[in-house]
């Protein structure tokens, strides 16, 4: 794993969406797994604000959402899915088909699952990861075998609690689905992503403790093409 400190947040943000944009000249027709959350939305913005100006495009890419929670309204703001559009989506000139997501509210689960796996299909170019404060990927929580694909997620109390800054309402989620690990281990290339004084102690943990699937993000740390991007804050620890 490759670590890249930034001395503040907007200068990480800065370089992600550079290297994204010459990620996406290179190859064109980029195979995405995206995150939602609040982490990438510096991100995003510049990605946006690139199309927008015309200098980069996503026409030709493909996206595929890395999570999402269940218990949820399918027009619920909360929803990964529309965390994403609202962020990122809405704003770039990536054609709805080339669009995928997980339907937690699908009549057959384990066939939902199962078709997920198939469009994903030969895996992804570049996936983009936040790193949950338990060390999670995606919804893949401790425990996790590195070997999974995409499956139905159990939260944990610290997932369940991060949820709600997403929320207008007082439920909570308690399941989601997640793309597994084995995808996001196979990808050719992972950035994961880390900002604030709060994500220090995992990322310390990610970066210099034990790899087990305890931690899912040290997973990470044998891949020859993966990057971790902390500004001075998360990266306080190092």
């Amino acid at each position: 794993m490759h670590l890249l400190k930034f001395d503040s947040e907007s200068a990480w943000a800065d370089c992600l969406a550079s290297l994204w944009r010459d990620r996406l000249r290179t190859n064109p027709r980029l195979r995405l797994c995206l995150p939602a959350g609040h982490t990438p939305v510096g991100v995003f913005a510049a990605l946006a604000k690139s199309v927008q100006h015309g200098e980069v495009t996503f026409r030709e890419a493909e996206v595929f959402l890395l999570d999402e929670f269940g218990d949820l309204p399918a027009n619920d703001a909360g929803r990964c899915v529309q965390q994403l559009r609202r962020t990122l989506l809405d704003q770039i000139d990536l054609p709805p088909e080339r669009f995928h997501f997980i339907r937690t509210d699908a009549p057959d689960l384990e066939l939902e699952w199962r078709h997920y796996d198939q469009g994903i299909g030969r895996g992804f170019d570049l996936t983009l990861l936040g790193l949950g404060l338990n060390g999670h990927l995606g919804m893949n929580e401790p425990g996790t075998p590195a070997d999974s694909t995409t499956h139905r997620v159990e939260l944990h109390d610290s997932t369940v609690a991060a949820s709600r800054r997403y929320l207008t309402h007082a439920q909570t989620p308690t399941w989601g689905a997640t793309v597994g690990l084995k995808h996001l281990l196979g990808s050719s290339e992972v950035w994961l992503l880390a900002c604030g004084v709060n994500k220090a102690e995992i990322v310390r943990r990610t970066v210099v403790g034990e790899i087990t699937t305890e931690v899912p993000a040290s997973l990470l740390r044998p891949h020859p093409n993966s990057f971790l991007f902390v500004d001075a804050a998360a990266g306080a620890g190092l």
